[in-house]
């Protein structure tokens, strides 16, 4: 089984749905996705994310599911530097680094800031719906690994939002999802791929193969939007936070 997923285009947050960079974004990318022989395609019910699918489903002759939890992943706390909540996955490095447990497969969940959050309620809910649907399609969770109750070489579209593609990432490939929330970032239209190895009968992993993929935008000259980034350089007049 082949995963692709998929962070939705340039957004225009005030309406939820996409700029006119966004819209072009997301024709280049159903372009791409047009070659490939998708099984299955589900989106967020956030309007920037069915808003990017819509152009590969047109394109393909689709439609999609509309799965819940594949929205994006808003689980507040209360950042040291904010006295407010917000969202759990956007912190300053030098508030985030000292803390070791954030590292950790599970640990991350149990310093005092994450323990009384919403977030291991969220997280639990996006975990479950992944496997669910991963079930679905033949491989079944058991314990870190996934039982290939149906192998196949299905591929499976997931248009969604950075923050959540961090989750899930962290649930399938068994780490915590603070260092991907801050150590990655998926641009506009970008596509994580990752490929199911049954390298024993019946016993399947999933593993990396290309994170934030640009190919449809670098093959149309068209540079990534900047959105989900911040400054590379202090004096540099873009998003400081």
């Amino acid at each position: 089984m082949r995963l692709l997923i998929i962070r939705h285009g340039d957004p225009d947050y005030e309406i939820d749905s996409l700029t006119e960079t966004g819209r072009r974004e997301a024709a280049l990318l159903a372009e791409e996705l047009s070659s490939l022989p998708i099984a299955a395609i589900y989106q967020s019910p956030l309007g920037r994310a069915r808003d990017t699918a819509a152009y590969t489903l047109e394109k393909l002759g689709m439609t999609a599911e509309t799965l819940p939890w594949l929205r994006e992943f808003d689980a507040r706390v209360m950042r040291p530097d904010k006295g407010r909540p917000t969202i759990a996955w956007d912190w300053l490095p030098q508030d985030l680094s000292p803390v070791d447990d954030f590292y950790g497969e599970t640990s991350w969940m149990n310093p005092p800031v994450m323990a009384e959050s919403d977030v291991r309620e969220k997280y639990q809910a996006v975990a479950d719906g992944m496997d669910q649907l991963l079930a679905l399609h033949g491989y079944r969770r058991e314990g870190r690994y996934y039982r290939a109750e149906q192998p196949n070489h299905d591929i499976i579209a997931l248009f969604c939002h950075f923050g959540v593609e961090s989750v899930i990432l962290s649930h399938v490939l068994n780490i915590s999802p603070v260092p991907l929330w801050h150590g990655f970032c998926a641009l506009p239209t970008a596509v994580t791929t990752l490929y199911t190895e049954e390298r024993r009968q019946g016993i399947a992993s999933f593993r990396c193969t290309e994170f934030g993929a640009l190919t449809h935008l670098r093959r149309a000259g068209a540079e990534p939007s900047f959105s989900a980034r911040f400054c590379e350089c202090w004096t540099d007049d873009t998003r400081h936070d």
